[in-house]
Formats: C-alpha cells, structure tokens, sequence
C-alpha cells in the first residue's frame, strides 16, 4: 500500500508582506480563514507564525492562543505546528507559546546563514526549546538547514530530548544556506533512513521558486511535503499564488500524479506518531 503523503501548508511566516502578495494572511482571522482553505484542500498541518497589526512577526503567546482556537474550532483534527524560529522573538521568547500544547513546533537545532543575516541558534536554546516541547508533549519537526542538523538531531535523541523519531524536514533553496541540489537531497534522504530507520518519515521545504521542485522530489521519493505562501508568493514566475489552498492544491495534483493519497489529519497522526486530535 502506497503511504499517504501529508501536505504541510506554511501560511503565513515572517517575512512576506501583503505588498509582495495581498493573499498573505497576517491577522489571526485572516490566518484562520486562509488555512480552513488549505484544510479542505488537503492540507494536514498548518505551520503557524503570528503577526503584530503592522505585519511585523510577533511571538506574542496571546495570538498564538486566538489561533489555535480558531483552528480547533474551524480544521478539526488539523495538526497545528507552531513556529520557534528566530525572526519573530529572541531567545526563550521564541518558545514562550509551547505551554500551549500545540501538536507540534519547528526545532532549528543549529545555526546557518540567511540572506542578510546569521540564523543563530545557540546549543543552550536549542537544549531549552526541546525540554519545552518534551514538557509540553509537543512532537518537534527537526528544520535542517544544512546536513549537520540531521546529525545533531540524532545525538539529541540518543539522549532522549525527543519523544519517539524525530520527523525531519529539509529545507532548500534559502539565499547563503543550503541550495536546491538533487545529489544532496538524496543523501540527506540516505542519512535520515541510515540515522533514524527506512520507516522514518520526512518531509521538505522550498523557497520560492523551489517550492514545487521540493515537492516533486519529496512526494516521487516517499516524503512529505511543505507548500504555503511563507516559502513562495508565486504560482510561476509572472503570476502571484491567489491563495494558500492554491499551492495545497497544486501539491496535491503532484500526488496524484504519483499515484500517493493525499494524507487526512488522522492518517497524518498515525504517521507521526502523534495523540489524537481532542474531538476523535
């Protein structure tokens, strides 16, 4: 039986403004609106970043709150990921929403360059952000930016800082870090199975306009995929994406060229090991 590909759709992130593409969510309401959307086009997780009313990032545990509600409420069973990533909060402010018991958070567990800045992610945060996950039984997705975090994510489940395998997504095509390179896609696809068993899951992020190359080789190559407008604005190179659930839907249609189920939230579960969403 072919397994299930879960879609992760990222809606909004950090960086994108409305003036890059008015479809980027930035209120919770919106965000709420826009990922429902995505939920009815297929997508399993939403990956979930907050805003201040100016578009700036936030990493204000009220609006992280508002969301997850809303959520609940309007995609039941839909595995909310919370964002602990750098650009929206310093230090264990990035991780000041994890008593919120989301299903699961970003983990970053090394650091590497960004288009204009170092992505830092010092071992004593890293150490403190996944005790806060452990705590809060909250299941980490491992963001490897370069191949070392696969290994680092490793040592730190050889001494249980992790709860069950770690799922592992890697992320291309980020401007100064790790390029969209098919060979090295591989091997970290080798790496993953070789460190953590064949039957761990993983899944891929592109930026921008490697978006829907990530996606093809993560969903012809047995993973999962991550779309969403924090990656990418774009449909091609002269049209903006209308809406998440456009590029949901657009990754869906790569599995089904595949001949790969689109994953439910309660198949997505099983996959990941996770607990049941609280209404099943």
């Amino acid at each position: 039986m072919t397994t299930p590909c879960i879609i992760c759709v990222a809606i909004t992130g950090s960086v994108a403004r409305k003036s890059d593409n008015p479809a980027v969510p930035v209120t919770v309401d919106e965000q709420i609106e826009s990922t429902h959307e995505s939920y009815e086009a297929g997508a399993a997780i939403a990956h979930c970043h907050v805003r201040n009313d100016d578009g700036s990032p936030s990493s204000d545990p009220e609006k992280f709150a508002r969301l997850k509600e809303g959520l609940e409420k309007h995609c039941p069973g839909m595995i909310i990921q919370f964002s602990t990533g750098g650009r929206s909060g310093a230090g264990k402010a990035r991780g000041g929403m994890l008593p919120l018991g989301p299903d699961m958070a970003s983990l970053a567990v090394g650091s590497n360059n960004f288009p204009t800045r170092v992505y830092e992610n010092p071992p004593d945060l890293v150490d403190w952000l996944a005790a806060e996950m452990l705590a809060h039984d909250v299941k980490p997705e491992i963001e490897a930016f370069d191949l070392s975090h696969i290994f680092k994510a490793m040592e730190m489940a050889d001494r249980g800082q992790f709860s069950g395998t770690p799922y592992v997504q890697f992320v291309m095509g980020v401007k100064n870090a790790m390029p969209a390179d098919r060979e090295v896609f591989d091997f970290y696809v080798k790496t993953v199975h070789r460190l953590f068993g064949s039957d761990a899951p993983w899944c891929a992020a592109g930026v921008g306009a490697n978006q829907i190359v990530l996606n093809d080789w993560a969903i012809s190559g047995g993973g999962h995929a991550r779309t969403g407008l924090e990656d990418n604005v774009r449909l091609d190179r002269t049209t903006l994406a209308p809406s998440n659930a456009a590029l949901v839907r657009r990754t869906a249609r790569l599995c089904d060229r595949y001949e790969r189920p689109v994953a439910d939230p309660a198949q997505a579960r099983r996959l990941l090991g996770l607990r049941p969403a609280a209404s099943s």
